[in-house]
Formats: structure tokens, C-alpha cells, sequence
């Protein structure tokens, strides 16, 4: 999923996302219990929206950070996409050097691995290892090509 398939009133949102900007965190009471609330923007290939980080997420993801939303959700606020981890998503803040594809978009899947030169790697896996075994038959062997 990315953020052009965003639509107000959605959950199962997942995506994957680095963050641009982030606002300053403001405090509430609510029920007795106080909080911490701030909101970020993130981007991804096909545009930005803006994420809404509650409690211990605020402290967590910090400005250029990737984070992959899971089971989120995307609402409507004052005519603005937002998303949030909802009830029942989570906020992940991956490593920086994370190559891990965390999508099931067959076509996002596909760019990724091109991008990252990962395509032709599972392909030839099996001929690159090569054990010290085989080395000395080829060395004994004349090689036809």
C-alpha cells in the first residue's frame, strides 16, 4: 500500500514511510490520565500525508526515521488525509540499514528489489557458493566453454 491508495475511513493500513517533518509534541488529560500527542509528516514514492503519534510513539520516532505503520488507520480531519496506528495498529521505527521489503504489493515488491539490486541474488545463490571441494575438481578439469 502507499499513500495515493489512502481513502478516509479505513483501517488495515500499512505502509511504509519516512518522516519529513515533526510538529511539537502537546500534552492533554483525558479520563484522568495524561498524555502526549504530536503529529508528523511522512513520504513515501507517491506523496505525503500526516501522521498522528500518540503516548510513547511521540517520544519514539523522531525526523528522518522510517517507520512502518501496521493495521492502521486513515481518517478524514478538516479535509486532510490522516493516519494513525488506531486501536489496534502498531508504530514501528525500523533501522536505518533495513533492505527488509514489508509489503505484499507484488509491483511494490518488484521496484524495491530492483532498486536495491536484490532481484538477480536469489537466482544465482546457489551457483556463488561454490565448496573447496568443487575448486580443486575444476582446477583439475579443463573448463569448455
Amino acid at each position: 500500500m502507499e499513500i495515493k491508495d489512502l481513502k478516509p475511513n479505513t483501517g488495515n493500513v500499512d505502509l511504509v514511510l519516512e518522516v519529513v517533518s515533526k510538529e511539537e509534541p502537546r500534552t492533554f488529560e483525558k479520563f484522568g490520565k495524561s498524555g502526549s500527542v504530536c503529529n508528523v509528516t511522512v513520504k513515501d514514492n507517491s506523496g505525503k500525508v500526516k501522521v498522528t503519534l500518540w503516548n510513547d510513539d511521540v517520544e519514539r520516532v523522531n525526523l528522518g526515521d522510517k517507520i512502518h505503520i501496521k493495521n492502521g488507520w486513515c481518517s478524514d480531519y478538516k479535509g486532510e488525509l490522516q493516519v494513525s496506528s488506531g486501536k489496534f495498529g502498531k508504530i514501528e521505527v525500523l533501522e536505518s540499514n533495513s533492505n527488509e521489503i514489508l509489503t505484499n504489493d507484488p509491483e511494490m515488491i518488484k521496484k524495491q528489489m530492483s532498486q536495491t539490486g536484490d532481484a538477480d541474488e536469489d537466482e544465482d545463490s546457489e551457483s556463488d557458493s561454490v565448496s573447496d571441494e568443487d575448486l580443486d575438481i575444476i582446477d583439475d578439469e579443463e573448463v569448455i566453454e
